[in-house]
């Protein structure tokens, strides 16, 4: 079950619209205390009104996760920033002077942790900065209680903004894991289905025709070769047949030569045509060249018969294999009749593999003339 987005920022946004109403009634408090030494006491509680509007809005507005965007954040900061600049005239200079607070205090904080939450620790510093020079420029006299409170708001900056990156990166480490619990869990229902269907139906033909002449004999070790690649896949253990041989294979940095791993395909009816020096590929990318290059085989040996070619190009950048035969062609609609039947052959064993690998499949069919199928791959795995 996926995670709702922003799931572990949700208390941070109501911890915040905690800190404004206290800050604000912390305001409210200071505002009954000093109403007398006011320029202007009627301004005072309109201002306070203001930002009880505006504190209100603002919980609402950041309940929303739509709403938690630049239009609201601005606007957020504007308003701060205004009551705080406002100060002077409606507090008076001569009650300022005389250590009479200012009106925002506190509550000019709050867009500066809302800006810490939305956007880490640099969007909270920037905030805390355009505040804090805001606060400075209303005072005459700026002294080290003044700087005292520019510190305290860029370290709240900081370090709520640090707290809510860390939260995001739980969260997206939290949901790779329910995904990767999800996929295993799905894993484990397939391979109980495919143990008690296919693979018993595998290891019977393996089991029974083992020991039979002719193509009866080859179909069961086809059969047997299957049963353990599929039960390695389930698994989720590479194939023992997909290892180097001998690790003759390897090449330098964990490389593995593609020549080797195709080289297992030839025989009397396919013929391997590769360069002379190591065609090295990451581990990933030239096993699954390789599945793809036996899976155009197979489709060789099952639909045109006779001979086969394949041919390695080292180009680089990129590695292509050829596969060339002289059967009947693939008549036109053929592929896409054979994706709706479910015969995923060619489009799932052959062009999914390499369009995993960002690589490209050509297909060139002509009628009673052949087919060639060419796999292009970059060499770096992706």
């Amino acid at each position: 079950m996926p995670l709702p987005p922003g799931g572990f920022e949700v208390p941070l946004w109501r911890a915040l619209t905690v800190f404004r109403l206290a800050s604000l009634a912390y305001v409210c408090v200071l505002a009954v205390r000093d109403a007398e030494r006011y320029a202007h006491p009627f301004a005072v509680g309109a201002l306070l009104l203001v930002m009880l509007a505006w504190t209100g809005t603002t919980a609402i507005g950041y309940a929303h996760p739509a709403w938690r965007r630049w239009p609201l954040l601005l606007a957020d900061l504007g308003v701060a920033v205004a009551i705080v600049l406002a100060t002077p005239w409606v507090v008076g200079r001569a009650a300022l002077d005389a250590g009479v607070p200012t009106l925002g205090v506190a509550w000019m904080a709050g867009p500066v942790l809302a800006w810490a939450v939305s956007g880490g620790r640099r969007r909270g510093t920037v905030a805390a900065l355009l505040v804090a020079g805001a606060d400075l420029a209303t005072r005459e006299r700026i002294g080290q209680s003044s700087f005292t409170g520019v510190i305290l708001m860029l370290l709240a900056g900081v370090v709520v903004g640090h707290v809510a990156r860390l939260a995001a990166a739980a969260e997206e480490r939290l949901q790779r894991a329910v995904e990767l619990e999800a996929a295993t869990r799905e894993r484990e229902r397939l391979a109980r289905g495919i143990h008690d269907s296919v693979l018993q139906v595998l290891a019977l033909v393996q089991r029974r025709g083992v020991h039979l002449p002719g193509e009866a004999g080859e179909l069961a070790r086809l059969a047997g070769e299957q049963e353990a690649a599929l039960r390695a896949l389930i698994a989720g253990t590479s194939p023992v047949g997909d290892a180097e041989p001998d690790g003759a294979g390897l090449t330098d940095a964990g490389a593995v030569d593609l020549r080797n791993l195709l080289g297992r395909y030839a025989s009397a009816t396919v013929s391997l045509s590769a360069p002379a020096t190591p065609v090295p590929l990451p581990r990933r990318v030239a096993g699954e060249l390789a599945a793809a290059t036996g899976a155009a085989l197979d489709n060789v040996g099952r639909h045109a018969g006779g001979r086969a070619w394949v041919l390695i190009e080292d180009e680089g950048d990129t590695v292509t294999v050829s596969i060339r035969d002289e059967g009947p062609g693939i008549p036109d609609g053929r592929l896409a009749e054979a994706a709706v039947q479910g015969r995923l052959g060619v489009t799932q064993s052959i062009r999914g593999r390499v369009a995993d690998l960002g690589g490209r499949v050509r297909i060139v069919s002509t009628p009673e003339v052949g087919t060639e199928v060419e796999l292009t791959v970059p060499r770096a795995d992706r």
